[in-house]
């Protein structure tokens, strides 16, 4: 990759005194591309898709449903009816818990390294409607414990309805085995979804060759803007489940007493459209179709590697994870301690060096209270840092370690 070339396509990274952008977990930087297809839905066709067949409804009809079929390409998807446009991937998450049916008893699979959004519906469901939520434990260095999930889906039986979980966790970057897990859950009849947020900007994602049913993921994490996510599932159990967003579009006629609902995806998207993020989201997955996502992969563990070598031996230093920065992707989380505030020394390397990463717990709360930690500090790389970046972020950051201690 020219990183040169790729960097003046960002104007965050264009300015006199560029910073160490490394709170790429969170959201990504946008590129002009995506900047300007907002600015000119707003510009020159600012009228309302899917419903207006004015110039103005028919261009941004036609932009969305050119968008929509680029998504669908990008993660080969079989048709392009199975892309829902969604707000981001807890929408995603919330719209697979809550849209399909549930007996009590049911049972489902989780990891304890789930962020909220894929921890919280079941909460809730098991709340609401008895489900049965379990929770795989990791192995001690937060890698997939095949043989505990196993196990566990052979105890749960006839009552295994759902494995759902993250392909790569944004507490640590630790990749799970997707298409095992898949085998072993469809062995056991169960349906499986998967939080994407943190794999989808990052390396191939192909749902027919994972084999799963779900695959939640946030634009806003793949150069697109803020507010938009999406959902693919199979359009059989779309078509099935119901919509927790009804209205609108939503549905094909409505009477006094019942209501004909639409298709997906419309039968998902109620209400008045992002309709400038929607556009720009097409220019988002155009902009890494062009990317060789396995390279970008490889980039982010060669700028981790140099992350965690050098704070790996700092004092009051922990690295969430496994040691081997390639099991980690692009992420560099560290436990800190109780002399060394996270949030203090985020907002130090910020204002003394330009360098932005995440303090806290990173919606994984569950992790860190079952563990009793306070938080971490995330350092979160993309295809766009460089090595500059991530070296100014150790060197300030062993500065802050050495003042603080």
């Amino acid at each position: 990759m020219d990183l040169d070339k790729l960097r003046a396509d960002f104007p965050a990274l264009c300015q006199d005194n560029p910073v160490a952008y490394l709170d790429n977990a969170c959201v990504t930087l946008r590129p002009h591309s995506v900047i300007n297809a907002i600015s000119d839905y707003y510009t020159h066709s600012p009228g309302c898709g899917g419903r207006s067949v004015h110039r103005y409804g028919t261009a941004v009809s036609k932009s969305i449903g050119k968008s929509r079929k680029t998504l669908a390409g990008f993660f080969n998807a079989p048709s392009v009816n199975e892309i829902v446009f969604t707000r981001n991937a807890t929408h995603s998450l919330n719209q697979v818990a809550k849209g399909l049916h549930w007996d009590k008893g049911d049972i489902v699979l989780t990891t304890d390294r789930e962020h909220n959004s894929n921890l919280v519906p079941w909460l809730q469901l098991e709340e609401e409607h008895g489900i049965d939520h379990r929770v795989v434990p990791s192995k001690d260095d937060n890698t997939f414990d095949m043989e505990a999930f196993e196990a566990m889906c052979s105890e749960a039986g006839d009552k295994l309805r759902m494995v759902s979980m993250s392909q790569i966790g944004n507490l640590d970057g630790v990749q799970v085995p997707i298409r095992q897990i898949t085998k072993i859950a469809k062995d056991h009849g169960a349906l499986v979804c998967v939080d994407g947020a943190q794999s989808a900007p990052h390396m191939p994602v192909d749902v027919q060759d994972l084999g799963i049913d779900f695959f939640a993921f946030s634009i806003h994490k793949m150069l697109g803007p803020s507010g938009m996510g999406g959902l693919w599932g199979r359009e059989d159990l779309l078509n099935s489940m119901r919509t927790i967003q009804s209205g609108g579009q939503t549905v094909k006629t409505s009477h006094y007493d019942r209501v004909e609902w639409a298709k997906t995806p419309s039968k998902f998207e109620g209400g008045l459209g992002h309709f400038a993020g929607m556009m720009a989201t097409g220019e988002a997955i155009d902009y890494l179709s062009k990317l060789n996502m396995n390279e970008v992969h490889e980039h982010e563990i060669r700028l981790n590697q140099i992350m965690s070598r050098g704070v790996k031996d700092l004092d009051g230093i922990t690295i969430i994870g496994p040691d081997d920065a390639a099991k980690r992707g692009g992420i560099c989380s560290l436990l800190l301690d109780e002399s060394l505030p996270a949030h203090d020394i985020a907002l130090l390397l910020d204002e003394v060096s330009g360098v932005m990463v995440r303090s806290g717990q990173h919606c994984v709360h569950s992790w860190f209270n079952n563990r009793g930690y306070n938080g971490s500090l995330r350092a979160s790389a993309y295809f766009y840092n460089t090595e500059e970046d991530v070296k100014r972020f150790v060197d300030t950051f062993s500065e802050a370690v050495q003042a603080f201690q």
